[in-house]
């Protein structure tokens, strides 16, 4: 359901068409909330048919333009003040690591490695779009104001993970090396 708001919100900035809303989901939504263009072109079409969305224009190629209807704007402000929030965090990196005890040593620790790499680097490219903002390239609009709000808890995030990376390389099962890939199987 999220996906719907999501699209909503962005078509709250202005008139979109699909390609543009998948690019827009990619570049400023994608590191917490991914959406491929063929979820993103059905939930349109549902869109239009329960009339929160309607179509701006029509380009080269079939390539049409969406623009959100006061009913939709209405729905997304509902649905950001009134609506249930799912706290799940889906972290494939934290699901992985309660079978961390089925690897062996040396693929755990490169796999840790690996996973302090991603974070560390995706927080420093958070960190450069916290920077950017502060600056005012991206404007000084009210969205840019949320999205820098957005970009610090992602900023947080991704640093708390890089840091769990780094300290789950020192405790076991990482740090037992000599029980092999199943202690519990002997």
């Amino acid at each position: 359901m999220s996906l719907r708001y999501g699209l909503l919100g962005l078509l709250a900035e202005g008139p979109a068409s699909g390609y543009d809303l998948a690019r827009r989901f990619e570049e400023a939504l994608g590191p917490v909330w991914p959406a491929q263009h063929p979820k993103i072109y059905a939930e349109l079409s549902r869109l239009a048919d329960a009339g929160l969305i309607e179509v701006d224009s029509h380009g080269p190629r079939g390539r049409k333009a969406y623009r959100i209807t006061e009913a939709g704007l209405g729905a997304v402000r509902a649905w950001l003040a009134e609506g249930e929030v799912d706290h799940t965090l889906r972290t494939e990196s934290v699901l992985r690591s309660f079978f961390f005890w089925l690897m062996e040593p040396g693929d755990l620790t490169a796999h840790l490695r690996r996973e302090h790499e991603f974070f560390s680097e995706t927080a420093e490219t958070m960190r450069a779009y916290a920077v950017a903002e502060d600056r005012g390239d991206f404007g000084t609009g009210p969205q840019t104001k949320a999205m820098r709000v957005a970009v610090e808890a992602a900023i947080r995030i991704y640093q708390a993970m890089a840091d769990w990376a780094e300290w789950a390389q020192t405790v076991p099962p990482a740090t037992t090396a000599e029980d092999g890939p199943f202690p519990n199987s002997r």
